[in-house]
């Protein structure tokens, strides 16, 4: 049985919205042992900091990693930065384009060092025009890596906007929206599906945490991309 790590945000987590790492552990049952290592709000940075504690010292045989989406909005959504800057222990309260080239080279060159076999999925977000406009040259800066480091990818995005649908005008996020994402939590608000049909979102309940459908979906094509 060999150990595989999902490590990421909150899409990854799986706590507010489809938990597509759970999916893949129902569906592989106990052909692998699947450790859940996403945590909600956590950058590219915030993964960094945490590799070796929550998954060099697990010792995995794979790695998925998943992150980027936190970035983007940290950058490109001012009105977050507070959130990012006390939340995420970030100095400035975002991150740059530069900052998370870096940095996600360097988690990658830090689980080739440690002979674990690593993969990446690219973070699908559709909230306005502005952070698809950042999220695109993050998400290039991700595929320079994965090329550089011969890194096999799997593209989201493509696969949950096949259509390549544009993103519709939106208002920007603020700290309000990620106060609510906490109340809701809390509150087990659970109203994903009229969420998503009142705002026109194709694939998550609010421009970025997905729905149960889709984290199934998610989970389908992880099991096919990792073989597993």
């Amino acid at each position: 049985m060999s150990r595989v790590i999902f490590l990421g945000d909150s899409l990854t987590w799986g706590g507010y919205g489809g938990n597509y790492v759970e999916a893949v552990r129902k569906q592989v049952g106990n052909r692998h042992e699947i450790i859940n290592a996403g945590v909600g709000g956590n950058t590219s940075i915030n993964l960094l900091r945490r590799l070796g504690r929550d998954v060099l010292a697990q010792e995995p045989d794979q790695v998925l990693v998943m992150v980027g989406g936190n970035d983007v909005i940290s950058f490109s959504q001012p009105d977050t930065r507070p959130y990012y800057r006390k939340g995420m222990n970030l100095a400035n309260g975002f991150v740059t384009a530069d900052e998370f080239e870096q940095t996600y080279r360097e988690i990658l060159l830090q689980l080739y060092i440690h002979d674990i076999q690593s993969f990446v999925a690219l973070e699908p977000l559709e909230v306005n025009p502005t952070v698809d406009v950042a999220w695109h040259d993050y998400n290039d800066r991700v595929l320079a890596v994965v090329d550089e480091l011969d890194v096999p990818y799997l593209n989201l995005p493509a696969l949950l906007n096949p259509t390549h649908q544009p993103i519709p005008e939106r208002p920007p996020l603020t700290t309000k929206y990620i106060v609510q994402i906490g109340e809701r939590e809390r509150n087990g608000w659970q109203d994903w599906y009229t969420a998503q049909a009142q705002h026109g979102y194709l694939y998550t309940f609010d421009g970025v945490h997905w729905t149960p459908d889709t984290a199934t979906q998610v989970a389908d094509h992880m099991i096919k991309f990792m073989s597993l």
